[in-house]
């Protein structure tokens, strides 16, 4: 099968009127409870958590293509940091038209999920677990009605990475392969982990929790390239546009609290007694340029998991950043061809200017 990328020229337009009214004539948008446990504290507000999914045979329906693809199963993504379903609407795409219904959890405090701090601009977490907990409920209702009886993968970038990690070293068999894009095994803080955890730890514990993290302000009011230098201009600008006109979607910093529980969840999942668990098989994407996650933990990480046996594959983009699904399409290209292979062989060929 052959999926053609979308021309950059004119990435705005075809975004606009081509992939987004096709996508909400076969889109779910739903409300899941929270995850329950007794190792889940009560001092988050009430509320469910918001959902995108996406139908492929509804898509196909559609008659996008004039072709029917095979249906292949579902992909759960689970997103970045201040990210939101939205976001990921041109992946969506690709993947609808491969063949895979798609499930996007909004994460908590994150799009139209419970938010749990009236600024809008800020991201706070009072325990990493509730993360995982929530995904996993996620994947094995929503993502397995999708799926059915087909294959159910998970695609997942930074932050949603670590998370997604979490997930498979406490349950081995849910996914059947997991895409883990530039994930979040440990972040970048400006200062050695060791002291951003007994700092932030610090700052929680006398009720600064839930303050942004010194040198991080509000949503910004005009658009600019900072940390997106080398990155699809068209795609970034797509994506502010997105964000600009819903408060929702205005996440921009990390507060103590989140800065806490990320680094917990960076030792939990870099621990040896989680990830000798891991038995799915996981493609792991690298940027060369990242700002956001430590590469050298990823490849200490990857050195050690397959040691012990885990099917565990690094793929570096020397030049590309972070959001590696936001770079041209001449890095794009390659990267969904290797998505697509890994999911299922035969190899889908992705389409550019060019046959791959």
């Amino acid at each position: 099968m052959r999926i053609e990328l979308i021309d950059e020229s004119a990435y705005g337009t075809q975004m606009n009127e081509i992939v987004m009214p096709t996508l909400a004539k076969c889109c779910e948008s739903g409300w899941m409870d929270p995850a329950r446990g007794r190792a889940l504290s009560e001092t988050v507000a009430d509320g469910k958590l918001h959902y995108l999914c996406y139908d492929a045979k509804r898509f196909d329906a559609l008659n996008v293509t004039g072709a029917v693809a095979q249906f292949r199963g579902a992909v759960v993504i689970s997103h970045g940091f201040t990210e939101f379903a939205v976001k990921y609407s041109e992946l969506i795409w690709y993947f609808l038209l491969a063949g895979y219904s798609v499930c996007v959890l909004e994460h908590r405090g994150h799009g139209y999920s419970p938010h749990d701090v009236a600024d809008p601009s800020l991201v706070w977490i009072d325990d990493y677990h509730r993360y995982v907990a929530d995904l996993t409920v996620f994947a094995q209702t929503i993502g397995r009605r999708f799926a059915g009886n087909h294959p159910l993968h998970l695609f997942a970038h930074s932050m949603g990475g670590g998370i997604g990690l979490a997930v498979m070293e406490q349950y081995p068999s849910l996914f059947d392969r997991a895409v883990l894009s530039c994930p979040m095994l440990a972040p970048q803080t400006g200062m050695p982990n060791w002291i951003a955890r007994g700092y932030s730890t610090v700052m929680c514990s006398v009720g600064l929790g839930k303050r942004v993290v010194a040198g991080h302000g509000g949503f910004p009011a005009t658009f600019d390239m900072d940390g997106y230098q080398g990155a699809c201009a068209q795609r970034v600008r797509w994506y502010y546009e997105q964000r600009v006109g819903d408060r929702h979607y205005h996440t921009f910093s990390p507060t103590y609290g989140w800065v806490r529980e990320s680094l917990r969840l960076s030792r939990a999942v870099l621990s040896k007694a989680s990830y000798t668990r891991l038995e799915t098989p996981v493609l792991m994407f690298q940027a060369g340029k990242d700002m956001w996650v430590r590469n050298d933990v990823e490849n200490r990480f990857v050195n050690l998991a397959t040691q012990e046996g885990c099917d565990l594959r690094l793929i570096r983009f020397d030049s590309s950043v972070h959001e590696i699904f936001s770079m041209p399409n001449s890095v794009l290209k390659p990267y969904l061809h290797d998505v697509f292979d890994f999911f299922e062989k035969p190899m889908l060929a992705v389409l550019g200017d060019e046959d791959m």
